[in-house]
């Protein structure tokens, strides 16, 4: 019987669709013991046997592959997939796929949960409050200030419609801009300079690529309004966290929500001595709804790798076809 390995802790011991679709596909699926992060030897050490994953952040690389050629498929539960060496993957023969439309919507709720508790400093409140401060103050307004999206793919536009209802004014920063979506929900298309110039609250949406690596740094951190908020809920490899850092301490920035960091997990961490930051643990795209969309859309494309139906919008290393073989 085949094996599918199921990554994501999340996952654990559910009785949810994924697991029933795999089972009735005729596969046998196998847990990890560890309830964390999968290093890469330790992935190399849950491999044997094992024909798909459904899989979390742990890293797929050229070391993996070649120690498993067995493997046919690395079924992301998520729309990230930076975690994977996708050239290796396609020489490997393996083919990579992701989870499109199913977590654009919990994403953009923790965006905004992210802007709130900045807007109305709702740690330092709940903090006072409890020790019996009553640290009453005046908070910071959504309605009428600028909100920037950059970029507009799905979560961007889920998180613009959100701010759109909270009457914020939007701004656009993407290189292929959605004209009838803009004009829909009043969204201005403006250069990187005027996003970072003009937003009181900037959120990125984009992947990490190598124009993207560090676009939040020193230069950029400068042209932001010292009463601006930073947050990230992409990837943490679109900041600089060292040039954050200091800006933050400084003050020469109000404040960031980060979902993300260069390092997960990050370990002692300076981000954690500010008291003008929120942080989340690389929670953003799970909630109950999305978890289970995820995790059902990823074993939908391992059972169709599996059947020869090919996946298309799914896959992300699409060249890997030629080569495929289940």
């Amino acid at each position: 019987m085949p094996k599918v390995l199921i990554a994501p802790v999340q996952l654990f011991g559910l009785e949810a669709s994924f697991k029933k679709a795999l089972e009735d596909a005729g596969f046998d699926l196998v847990f990890p013991t560890k309830r964390g992060m999968i290093s890469e030897n330790e992935l190399i050490d849950l491999l044997p046997g094992i024909s798909g994953v459904i899989a979390g952040s742990e890293p797929y690389t050229t070391k993996v592959f070649a120690a498993h050629p067995q493997l046919k498929v690395v079924a992301r539960a998520g729309v990230g997939f930076d975690a994977v060496d996708c050239a290796a993957a396609t020489n490997a023969g393996v083919a990579v796929t992701i989870t499109p439309n199913t977590n654009h919507d919990a994403v953009a709720e923790h965006t905004f949960c992210l802007i709130l508790a900045l807007a109305k400093d709702l740690i330092n409140q709940h903090q006072g409050t409890v020790v019996n401060k009553w640290p009453r103050k005046t908070t910071l307004p959504l309605r009428g200030r600028t909100l920037g999206v950059a970029g507009l793919g799905r979560i961007g536009k889920a998180v613009a419609i959100r701010g759109h209802c909270f009457g914020m004014k939007l701004l656009g920063y993407d290189p292929y801009p959605d004209a009838a979506f803009n004009k829909q929900y009043g969204i201005e298309q403006v250069t990187w300079d005027q996003i970072l110039a003009q937003s009181d609250y900037l959120t990125l949406h984009m992947p990490v690529l190598a124009e993207s690596k560090h676009l939040i740094n020193k230069n950029s951190l400068a042209k932001m309004k010292p009463t601006s908020f930073l947050i990230n809920t992409a990837r943490g490899g679109l900041v600089n966290e060292v040039d954050l850092l200091e800006v933050l301490k400084a003050r020469k920035i109000a404040g960031a929500g980060l979902d993300v960091f260069e390092t997960e997990p990050p370990g002692e961490h300076p981000f954690y001595k500010l008291d003008n930051v929120v942080l989340t643990p690389h929670a953003a795209g799970v909630d109950l709804q999305s978890r289970d969309d995820m995790a059902y859309s990823a074993a939908q494309a391992i059972i169709s790798c599996s059947k020869g139906e090919w996946p298309t919008e799914k896959v992300v290393n699409p060249a890997v076809q030629a080569k495929f073989k289940w």
